[in-house]
């Protein structure tokens, strides 16, 4: 590697993997914020004119849907595809679905929810693999493997902060397709990257699957048809509120059977059972979370829409810049963060739970300002200062630096050894039953139904509280458990 041209020092693969993911969240980043707007403007404002609750589960579905999609994406990728491939054909497919959105004003809503799926797909094979791909540029004793996944993530950064300026922007002055156009444009350079500078060097490193023969081609095809005819029936015969409430439902059932076969023929001795029972814990910890931090892009996003004051001078901000609180501030507070832990005192699981629960007193203070805020408003003051949300979002991102990698980091810690992989699946699907939850209860931010917002963000703040000392109750059985030896 050291007469190749470097990235930074990195290998030069490195570069066009950081524009892959780069612009993959700038795709998903600038289409988030903008549906729930999208979905409830009016027919003359362009959008489709749905009610509230409808439009917020819409965008439960579709976000929860994207964690869900990576377990598929994920056994393809491993067992069908290889990494590389999967990764070129989800970046195709994210492509697409953000072209059908793009173009749903010429084809009807039947476009745009295609699109939507498209992009499910697209992220199910897209987000498993570039990950793994940056691992194998380097050798196993290559010490600039961190810092080249350092970089890596600062893609996923700038894309996530970048996109709901530009598509916000973009929506507001020229149209919601041009907003949603954006991110399949810049999907769309980054294929090209990919396929000039980088294909070969991944084909080589990746693919240590064969070449897909056309019989296994053609039952791939006719299965991404069938998906996306099943999604345009789904849509035509049920509400989108009662797709996301018997996603949810399904989703935990799954869950609870899934762990009830493994205590039962699982073959687990007795401290493995005990380690799973805490995998649980986590995972309807996590649920919860997610289900309170997933409310951004809808109840928030309305909030900053309908009830905050956006003038700055003769300027409107967008409403949906607001989402760019979030990655701005894990970027600045990321390093602060990461020193703090390092003067934290170590006690194992207790250390992560510890975190853990301060992550989520976080997220409750956030909405205990937007109850504080929602209050105003239902007091008669028809827009708020811009102020209180930013410092709900503040306190959103932090909450979640204490939260996601610190959870990761204790499911590795907790789950038994053979079981790493599935717990950890088991932590996206947290997330996305959170994000499902979140669609279902982030739609009731409305102005002709003021009453009800104290409500909704009291009701968040007061469950995240209940899961906060629930875990502190439980941290010397959880760390009893865990220091049990496996027999």
């Amino acid at each position: 590697m050291s007469t190749e041209r470097t990235f930074f020092g990195h290998p030069r693969a490195l570069a066009p993997l950081f524009m892959a993911e780069l612009w993959e969240r700038f795709s998903y980043y600038g289409i988030r914020p903008l549906l729930v707007l999208f979905l409830t403007a009016t027919v003359m404002q362009g959008g489709y004119g749905f009610d509230r609750p409808t439009a917020a589960a819409i965008v439960g579905i579709f976000t929860g849907s994207v964690y869900l999609a990576t377990l598929p994406g994920g056994w393809l990728a491993d067992n069908v595809f290889g990494q590389a491939r999967s990764m070129w054909w989800g970046s195709i497919l994210i492509a697409c679905g953000h072209l059908s959105i793009a173009l749903a004003h010429l084809f009807g809503s039947t476009a745009f929810f295609v699109g939507l799926g498209l992009i499910v797909m697209g992220s199910g094979l897209f987000k498993t693999c570039a990950s793994v791909m940056v691992g194998r540029l380097y050798e196993d004793t290559d010490q600039r493997r961190d810092a080249g996944y350092s970089i890596f993530y600062m893609g996923i950064n700038l894309g996530s902060m970048v996109a709901p300026l530009i598509t916000g922007l973009l929506a507001q002055e020229y149209g919601w397709s041009w907003g949603f156009g954006a991110g399949g444009l810049g999907m769309l350079i980054s294929l090209i990257i990919y396929r000039v500078y980088a294909k070969a060097t991944f084909d080589r490193l990746t693919n240590d699957l064969p070449p897909i023969s056309r019989q296994k081609m053609t039952v791939i095809v006719l299965g991404l048809a069938a998906s996306i005819l099943a999604i345009i029936i789904l849509i035509a015969t049920f509400p989108p509120l009662v797709i996301a409430s018997s996603m949810t439902y399904v989703l935990a059932t799954i869950v609870v059977l899934y762990i009830s076969w493994l205590f039962i023929f699982g073959g687990l001795s007795g401290n493995e059972k005990k380690r799973i029972v805490l995998c649980l814990i986590l995972f309807v910890a996590a649920a919860v979370f997610w289900s309170a931090n997933e409310q951004q892009p809808t109840a928030l996003n309305l909030f900053a829409q309908d009830f905050t004051d956006r003038q700055v001078g003769g300027f409107l901000i967008p409403t949906v810049w607001f989402q760019s609180i979030n990655p701005v501030t894990i970027v600045i507070f990321a390093p602060i963060v990461g020193l703090l832990w390092q003067r934290w005192p170590v006690h194992g699981l207790s250390s992560s739970i510890g975190k853990f629960i301060i992550g989520f007193l976080m997220c409750a203070t956030a909405f205990g300002v937007m109850y504080l805020a929602a209050n105003l408003v239902l007091g008669g003051q028809h827009q708020v200062s811009p102020l209180w949300l930013l410092g709900a979002y503040l306190l959103f991102s932090i909450a979640e630096l204490f939260v996601s990698p610190v959870g990761l980091a204790a499911m590795t810690l907790i789950a038994p050894k053979h079981l790493q992989g599935q717990m950890m699946g088991l932590w996206f699907t947290a997330a996305a039953l959170g994000n499902l939850i979140a669609g279902l209860v982030g739609g009731h931010v409305d102005p002709k139904n003021v009453a009800q917002m104290p409500d909704l963000f009291g009701h968040t703040a007061i469950a995240l509280l209940i899961v906060a000392v629930l875990l502190a109750i439980l941290v010397p059985l959880m760390k009893r458990w865990v220091n049990e030896k496996i027999v």
